[in-house]
């Protein structure tokens, strides 16, 4: 195995750990991948283990149609869902599906989470919508999935959870806790009054600094 391979598998590991640390997940739930893009692989996160115990030979490669390569433990069963996102948006690198509290609660009700902070818009790039139920594990899910998430960064999982994607696994991961954490303050506002959201063409430009010009310039 090459250094990036063990090196990704080595983060989706830390990873894990800091998902049910987090409170994204409870139990074995929920799942973490990286792409290797110059490999051709992907890493994800083993089927029902403990992420508490989650070390980086834990971790499962399989190529890009689904072929274990290296590991001895089964994959996530929602390998397939991983697959379909890295093959329909090439820009991104890293996929991660939590079972967040209050963004499931958005998903269970069916209804998307609207842009109403600011943190959040620059990281989805809009609201974050609600994919048509099917079973996990599914190619079903994969493709509801694939077509509510369109250009944005993530997405619902209609009566399941949430699904963040971004150009690496910590991006991923991050915009999964901004999503949750903009799901509490839009349940909260709307017990206030009526919350306002952000037009979408200030969605946009946000979406776009965020992409193109935040953060410390590269060397």
């Amino acid at each position: 195995m090459s250094v990036a391979i063990e090196n990704a598998r080595l983060k989706v590991a830390e990873l894990g750990k800091k998902m049910l640390t987090s409170g994204l997940v409870a139990g074995t739930w929920g799942n973490i991948s990286a792409l290797v893009r110059q490999e051709g692989v992907m890493v994800i996160t083993p089927s029902g283990m403990d992420y508490a115990n989650l070390q980086p030979s834990d971790i499962v490669v399989l190529d890009l149609q689904g072929k274990v390569l290296e590991g001895d433990r089964k994959p996530s069963s929602e390998a397939p869902l991983h697959l379909a996102i890295y093959q329909a948006r090439h820009d991104v690198a890293g996929v991660v599906h939590t079972h967040s509290e209050v963004a499931t609660a958005f998903a269970v009700v069916r209804e998307p989470i609207l842009p109403v902070v600011e943190d959040a818009a620059m990281l989805v790039g809009g609201a974050v919508a609600v994919a048509e139920y099917a079973l996990p594990g599914t190619e079903g899910l994969a493709q509801h999935v694939v077509a509510a998430l369109g250009d944005r960064y993530a997405v619902l999982m209609a009566n399941h959870g949430l699904v963040g994607v971004g150009r690496h696994v910590d991006e991923a991961f991050t915009v999964c806790q901004v999503v949750e954490k903009s799901a509490k303050i839009y349940a909260w506002a709307r017990n206030l009054g009526m919350p306002m959201i952000i037009p979408e063409q200030d969605v946009l430009a946000l979406s776009q600094v965020y992409r193109n010009s935040y953060g410390q310039p590269k060397k």
